[in-house]
């Protein structure tokens, strides 16, 4: 038996995510599961999680916060930990309660579970292929509305780490507010104007003749968008001959065919939307005894 999960998800309270969770619940149950209730009668229960298919387990703690909401007494037990990788066949939780509960919360726990588990999945083979090389994967922005911070921590879990989390986490300068502002040095030296210390600055670049007004601008990090290894390798020689300290980070068309290559040209970082834009779910299933 593994320990219940803690009463926060990843250092975030449940103050942040109470009111998606309930409003999933109402979003299926409308006017009430007509189906359990017309069952009748209180029961209790035992209800098993099992895999279907190969993968890495995320979002437990969020299932055991959905069934608290749909009824306290439901105990929900994990089998393995969070980040577990789990073959075909193998339980991942144990649930007891009143047999209605169960049903009421099985199909948007084990959604998000699934979900969550996809992302979590496909994370871990892209850290994976980086083993050794000391290169980070780093999310993106590209977010289902609603559910960014869940979908980023299933990155973590899968071995990731996460970029911002918002507009408001940090000052990243890419191509368009470049183009609004007219140049690199006038969209530093606006936003310098106005941005809350201690924000860190992170400057987007497309060319090698973009990098030095960039590195003159003193940015904590400079992103490397949608070049070809070789410009990378080239880019990277450039920045660290004269700026060791900055952080380089590479985005843009990035796959677990070409991650490796990326990263054999020397930068910090490979940012991805991949692990969640492009993951499948991982299949589960839950069983009333």
């Amino acid at each position: 038996m593994v320990a219940s999960p803690a009463d926060s998800l990843a250092g975030l309270p449940w103050l942040l995510l109470d009111d998606t969770l309930k409003s999933w619940l109402l979003e299926d149950w409308g006017r009430g599961d007509q189906t359990t209730l017309g069952l009748g009668g209180q029961r209790r229960g035992r209800g098993v999680w099992c895999t279907k298919a190969t993968g890495v387990i995320a979002g437990l703690p969020i299932a055991n916060r959905l069934f608290h909401w749909v009824d306290s007494g439901v105990n929900f037990v994990p089998q393995v930990t969070e980040g577990s990788l789990v073959q075909p066949g193998q339980m991942v939780a144990e649930l007891q309660g009143e047999t209605a509960s169960l049903l009421m919360g099985e199909r948007v726990a084990l959604n998000i579970v699934m979900r969550l588990s996809g992302i979590a999945s496909l994370t871990r083979q892209y850290v994976d292929r980086l083993k050794g090389t000391g290169v980070q994967v780093v999310d993106t922005r590209k977010t289902t509305p609603g559910l960014r911070l869940l979908e980023k921590y299933a990155m973590r879990v899968g071995g990731g780490i996460n970029h911002r989390l918002g507009l408001d986490d940090a000052v990243l300068i890419k191509e368009n507010h470049i183009a609004a502002a007219g140049g690199i040095t006038q969209a530093v030296q606006a936003i310098r104007q106005r941005v809350p210390h201690p924000l860190g600055l992170e400057i987007e670049v497309e060319t090698l003749s973009q990098i030095p007004e960039a590195l003159a601008c003193a940015p904590q990090r400079i992103l490397l968008d949608n070049m070809s290894p070789e410009l990378l390798t080239q880019a990277v020689q450039l920045i660290r001959a004269t700026h060791p300290h900055i952080k380089i980070e590479a985005s843009g068309n990035i796959t677990l065919e070409n991650l490796l290559t990326v990263a054999t040209t020397g930068v910090d970082y490979i940012a991805t939307s991949a692990p969640i834009t492009q993951s499948r779910w991982l299949d589960l299933s839950m069983r009333i005894e």
